[in-house]
C-alpha cells in the first residue's frame, strides 16, 4: 500500500518567546515491513536542521529558532510504501525466553520503566493468561493483546503523561499510548521483551482501525512489538486488537513514549503555548500516482480540538 503522510504541528504562544529547540520524530522507518519513498521537513520560521540517527534507530530532525518568535508551524511530509509483516514460521516454547543470549540481546526490552512499572498483581494476571491453552510465546503475547484490548476503553483526555500503568489498569479507559504500554508492561512482567512503537495508522477511526476512503484525518499512533525467539519481533495493535499491516506506519521504537516522543522541545520565554497538531494521510492509487509526495491541497491547514493530554505530548 502507498501511502502519504502529512504530520503538522502548530505552537501558537500568548506573548513572545525568545527561543525554542526541538527534536522531530516523524520519519518513517525502513524495514522488512515498509520501505520510505521520500520524507521532508519545513518550519516556519524557518530554521537550520540537523538530522541523525538516535540510539533506537530513529530519525532525528533537530532544530532551534533563535529570534523572537509567537508561532511555530512543524510540517513533516513523507510518502512510503506498506506490506503486511511475515508469518511466523514456528512456535517458540516458553523455556527459550530464559536462553542467556536472547536475554543478553533484549535486556532493555525487559525492565520497567517510568511508563511500563507493573506491579505483583499484573505480572500474576500476565502469568496466568500466558500459561492458558499452550506455552508458546506468540500465542501468550496474543492473548495479552487481547486482554488489553479487552480490559481498556479508548477515551481521549483520559489519562495524563506519566500516570502509573497499574491505575491506567484500575480505571479501565485510557488511548493507543496507555494500550501500548500496558501490553508492554504485562509481557515485560513475565519475561517476554517488549517495546513501544510509535507510528501512523491508517484508519477513519482509531479505536476500531476501519477505512473508509482514501483520506483521513488522524493523530500519531502507538503500539508494540514483542520478541519471539528464532522469530524476530511480533507487532500487534492492542487499541484496535488487530495484528499489525499495511495500514501501520512505523516510525521508531524505544522502551516507552519518552523514547520515541513525535515532537520534544523547550523555550525561553514566559509565553504560554496552545498546540494543534493532525496527521493528515492519502492512499495513493499505484496506477496514478504523483511524482511529488504531497499535492498542496492536503497541506491545507487543519483546526483539530486538542485535548489538555494531547497538548501535554506535543510539548514533552
Amino acid at each position: 500500500m502507498r501511502l502519504d503522510i502529512c504530520y503538522r504541528t502548530r505552537f501558537t504562544f500568548d506573548s513572545s518567546v525568545r527561543e525554542s529547540q526541538n527534536e522531530l520524530r516523524a520519519c518513517p522507518v525502513s524495514d522488512e515491513r515498509q520501505q520510505l519513498l521520500d520524507y521532508r521537513v519545513s518550519v516556519e520560521p524557518s530554521a537550520r536542521m540537523l538530522s541523525f540517527t538516535d540510539y533506537w534507530g530513529t530519525r532525528v530532525d533537530h532544530f532551534g529558532v533563535t529570534e523572537s518568535h509567537t508561532n511555530l508551524e512543524v510540517v513533516a511530509e513523507a510518502a512510503v510504501e506498506t506490506q503486511d509483516p511475515p508469518a511466523l514460521s514456528a512456535a517458540s516454547a516458553m523455556e527459550s525466553l530464559g536462553e542467556p543470549g536472547f536475554l543478553n540481546e533484549h535486556d532493555e526490552f525487559l525492565k520497567p520503566t517510568r511508563h511500563t512499572d507493573w506491579d505483583e498483581a499484573m505480572a500474576q494476571q500476565a502469568r496466568g493468561l500466558a500459561t492458558a491453552d499452550g506455552s508458546d510465546v506468540a500465542s501468550a503475547v496474543s492473548r495479552l493483546n487481547e486482554f488489553v484490548g479487552d480490559r481498556l476503553a479508548y477515551e481521549p483526555g483520559a489519562t495524563e503523561i506519566g500516570q502509573p500503568i497499574a491505575d491506567v489498569l484500575a480505571a479501565g479507559v485510557g488511548v493507543c499510548q496507555d494500550y501500548a504500554h500496558l501490553a508492554v508492561a504485562l509481557c515485560r512482567s513475565i519475561g517476554i521483551p517488549a517495546r513501544y512503537v510509535s507510528g501512523y495508522l491508517f484508519s477513519s477511526n482509531d479505536r476500531t482501525g476501519s477505512i473508509e476512503g482514501d483520506f483521513v484525518r488522524v493523530q500519531t499512533h502507538a503500539w508494540f512489538e514483542a520478541a519471539v525467539p528464532g522469530q524476530g519481533w511480533l507487532p500487534l495493535d492492542p487499541t484496535n486488537r488487530l495484528a499489525v499491516g499495511r495500514q501501520h506506519v512505523k516510525i521508531g521504537h524505544g522502551r516507552d513514549y519518552d523514547d520515541v516522543p513525535p515532537l520534544r522541545g523547550v523555550y525561553s520565554g514566559p509565553g504560554a503555548p496552545e498546540v494543534d497538531a493532525s496527521v493528515e494521510i492519502r492512499r495513493m492509487d499505484p496506477a496514478r500516482q504523483p511524482s511529488t509526495m504531497m499535492r498542496p491541497s492536503l497541506l491545507a491547514a487543519v483546526k483539530t480540538p486538542r485535548t489538555r493530554e494531547q497538548q501535554q505530548q506535543q510539548q514533552q
